[in-house]
């Protein structure tokens, strides 16, 4: 799945020019429109959507990239990017609400976006007195602010001082210890520190010998990146000349696809490689070999998440359309993760391909597939 977005990706990003604007109504097809009424709406799961414990909101695109809100006055809020072979794509704004098991949506909170999203976050901090923004990544790294009844282009940062035209970003990571820092891993080999209330590029490094898939905050100053090349690398930007190579992918040709800090132990690395059914995780204390593998998936893993505040826990998803969740560090230290099984695990009936935890409300995970957003109470 992965392979055949960043091929779209680049193939439009190169061919393509701005179509004129498309509004998409819910339940509706898309429609070339000037005016439009834009109401709030309740979408009801159906009974046979409705399972205990799952909640499903449908959208009208098929969904890549998802994120959850961590503001105070915003519980229960997701942003939800789509996946539509075309330049023009989409980022909806959804509401849950536990109380009743419904999402409601805003036509308003819906914003268009050149190409798919490769990644989406919310502000990473919960105090309601912070403006309420929103980053995603593709062409550019983009900067919107959220508004009651609009979504409202804040920034766009191109790191590409020499030239209009930028290389495709393929993911970034907010820091939550320093708001203003946003680290982006790009296809052109580099990863870039911005200042996004400067609007300016804080520090710009050669990375990698191939393209950077992914990037993680690990600690104030410090990231790691996964690459095309096979490597993960810390990088300490007090000294920005050297890295530490943490982990070699051993696969022939074994480009690594995925990466994420674990932000409540920050000994623990997890990576997964390209077309790989394993999850790799690496304690940076000993970088010679992985701590334990997971190899339970029986296919292609897309995506991981920590759990964001228990430390010991992660969840991954897969081809095998699984979602899995694993007592990583409690559970397993000490083993390879050879036989490890997975705590529990969910299926549905299509390839996975996002998943996050969410940073608020730690018993909700949230995974992507079609055209589905499904939240799990684990």
């Amino acid at each position: 799945m992965w392979l055949k977005f960043m091929n779209l990706f680049q193939k439009n990003l190169l061919g393509r020019g701005p179509p004129s604007c498309v509004i998409l109504h819910s339940g509706e097809r898309s429609s070339q429109i000037s005016n439009c009424l834009l109401v709030n709406s309740t979408i009801m799961q159906s009974p046979a959507e409705k399972k205990p414990g799952v909640y499903t909101y449908v959208s009208q695109w098929p969904i890549y990239s998802l994120a959850w809100s961590v503001r105070q006055d915003k519980p229960s809020r997701l942003a939800i990017g789509s996946f539509i072979e075309e330049y023009s794509n989409k980022v909806e704004l959804v509401q849950f609400n536990p109380s009743t098991s419904d999402f409601t949506t805003d036509n308003r909170l819906i914003f268009d976006h050149p190409y798919a999203p490769t990644n989406v976050m919310f502000f990473p901090s919960g105090a309601a007195t912070n403006p309420d923004l929103i980053a995603t990544s593709g062409d550019y790294l983009r900067i919107w602010e959220i508004h009651d009844d609009r979504i409202e282009l804040r920034s766009l940062l191109n790191g590409n001082m020499s030239s209009e035209f930028n290389s495709a970003i393929t993911s970034f990571d907010w820091a939550e210890f320093d708001t203003r820092r946003v680290a982006t891993s790009s296809v052109d080999t580099t990863c870039t520190i911005w200042d996004i209330e400067r609007e300016a590029v804080d520090t710009q490094l050669v990375a990698h010998d191939k393209e950077v898939n992914d990037i993680s905050w690990g600690g104030f100053n410090v990231f790691a990146s996964a690459s095309g090349d096979g490597t993960v690398r810390i990088f300490d930007l007090r000294d920005k000349e050297r890295s530490t190579i943490v982990y070699e992918n051993p696969a022939q040709d074994g480009s690594l696809l995925r990466l994420e800090w674990n932000k409540q132990d920050p000994r623990f690395i997890a990576t997964v490689g390209m077309d790989s059914n394993r999850v790799v995780i690496l304690d940076i204390r000993f970088p010679t070999a992985p701590l334990m593998e997971l190899k339970k998936h029986g296919a292609s893993v897309n995506a991981i998440s920590w759990s964001p505040r228990m430390g010991h826990q992660l969840c991954s998803v897969s081809d095998d359309s699984r979602a899995m969740i694993w007592e990583v560090v409690r559970s397993g230290f000490g083993s390879d993760g050879a036989d490890m099984e997975p705590e529990m695990w969910y299926g549905v009936t299509a390839q996975i391909n996002q998943v996050r935890w969410s940073p608020v409300e730690l018993d909700w995970v949230a995974i992507a597939f079609l055209n589905k957003l499904q939240l799990l109470k684990v």
